[in-house]
């Protein structure tokens, strides 16, 4: 990659290769989402082809989840051994793997395998593209780089809507035969081989993170990257600022240092991190994002008029997520949680009160129009509230809160307990359907997302302009 690009004329920064190489890495986000956002579309292809029960479909729908929470929990190991650019380019390759299988299954057993391998592709990306990120960029304008990871998600879900949409479009419905004979199904997974490929040629040409580097003792290395990323004099610094924040405690970083050693209770910094990552998913936000054409079918709408719905929040997304870049730097990180929270609680009980309004009909919840109404425009403040707040600051905060020596394992943990606490909403979700209904289900995300207003006022603290080696265990 040339490194003929705008710098900085105050410190000899390399601002446009940051941003280039930080795009990258959010390629990662965008397979994150895409991968996601896709199993929405195919759930009726799902039950006709492999004839699932409302369990097995909650199963195959939540199983990539799995792979999520054991990739999430081995990146930052396998991030503090191979790099994380290394881990990246693993996750490449699985999320490649994952497309062509997954669309060609014959089976649940092997559709779930597929899913799987995917799944941990996601939980790899999810921990190791914002700590990359994190850990090539500057406090001045780290906020905004690292929240083109939501950014990227957000587009990768929209991505994988839109498909969707078109394709089953095309062939009338999901379940219908497309090209070559397959149905449009299959062809909406296979559709990700695309950008799965273009990110494993990409982060090919990118440099490994320097602060990796400076922790496996290579000196040289990690000072070339620096010079390249902010010019010899501020790399000299950089350099210095990286030892000194690892003098003293050189040691492999392992997941024994979570530990306070005074204590001998885990660190209140991975505690933080834990319950951050855990009420990400708590409010219910992949409900949406998994089961977005089935709850809107639930209430009355076509598959058409569904995945077209799915597609309109997903560009709400997108833009509460330029949102977020313009502001994470400028007020911080906090704020945008705790507002999100509320917007999310506020939202969240509109939902389930129109919910609660409608009556069973042949098994579908009927709502009057004005109740109808009320639910969409709820559900989609919701999703704007979420994608300005939650979703991309929850990610920002892992990848930059914890101290050099622990990013490693406490990303590990912190990833490990988002993607397990997403496999039970996800998986819980068609029981609690079919057990309380949509209300009930609703109810508890509300719950949640009034909890998690003070859980941040109580615990949680500002990043914001703080450098990496600041950061405090």
């Amino acid at each position: 990659m040339s490194t003929a690009l705008p710098r900085s004329v105050a410190s000899g920064e390399n601002t446009g290769f940051i941003v280039l190489i930080s795009g990258v890495a959010t390629l990662g986000g965008f397979l994150f989402g895409f991968d996601s956002g896709v199993i929405n579309g195919t759930v009726d292809g799902l039950k006709q082809t492999f004839q699932s029960s409302q369990a097995g479909i909650g199963f195959e729908v939540a199983s990539m989840l799995l792979g999520c929470a054991f990739g999430a929990f081995l990146a930052g190991w396998l991030g503090d051994r191979l790099g994380r650019r290394g881990v990246l380019i693993i996750a490449a390759v699985m999320f490649l793997l994952s497309a062509l299988g997954a669309g060609a299954a014959d089976s649940s057993a092997v559709f779930v395998l597929a899913r799987v391998v995917g799944g941990f592709a996601v939980g790899a990306a999810s921990v190791m593209s914002p700590a990359y990120i994190a850990e090539v960029a500057s406090a001045r304008y780290r906020g905004r780089l690292a929240t083109l990871q939501q950014m990227a998600i957000i587009s990768g879900l929209f991505c994988a809507f839109l498909s969707n949409f078109l394709l089953a479009r095309a062939a009338g419905a999901s379940t219908e035969a497309l090209w070559l004979g397959q149905a449009a199904w299959r062809w909406m997974f296979w559709m990700q081989a695309l950008p799965s490929g273009l990110f494993l040629v990409l982060l090919l040409r990118i440099p490994e993170s320097p602060r990796y580097l400076v922790v496996k003792g290579r000196r040289a290395q990690a000072m070339a990257v620096l010079t390249r990323l902010y010019g010899s004099e501020e790399a000299t610094a950089k350099l210095a600022e990286i030892e000194g924040s690892l003098a003293g405690d050189q040691h492999r970083p392992r997941f024994s240092d979570l530990v306070d050693k005074a204590s001998g209770r885990l660190r209140r910094i991975v505690w933080i991190g834990i319950g951050l990552a855990v009420f990400q998913q708590l409010v219910g936000i992949n409900v949406v994002f998994y089961y977005g054409a089935v709850l809107w079918q639930a209430v009355g709408f076509s598959e058409n008029d569904a995945l077209l719905i799915n597609v309109l929040s997903g560009g709400l997304s997108i833009g509460a997520c330029l949102l977020t870049i313009v502001l994470i730097d400028r007020i911080g990180r906090r704020p945008l949680l705790w507002v999100g929270s509320l917007g999310m609680a506020v939202s969240l009980a509109l939902v389930t009160v129109a919910f609660a309004s409608g009556h069973l009909d042949a098994g579908r919840l009927q709502l009057s129009e004005g109740m109808g109404r009320l639910a969409l425009v709820a559900a989609n403040v919701y999703v704007v509230f979420f994608n300005m707040s939650w979703g991309p600051v929850m990610w920002v905060m892992l990848g930059e809160m914890f101290p050099n020596q622990i990013r490693g394992p406490g990303l590990a943990v912190a990833g490990a307990a988002q993607w397990s606490a997403n496999f039970a909403i996800t998986v819980s979700f068609p029981v609690l359907l079919t057990g309380i209904g949509l209300a009930g289900a609703y109810g508890i995300y509300t719950v949640a997302a009034v909890v998690s207003i003070f859980f941040v006022l109580r615990y949680v603290r500002e990043t914001k302009g703080r450098e990496l080696e600041q950061m405090e265990g």
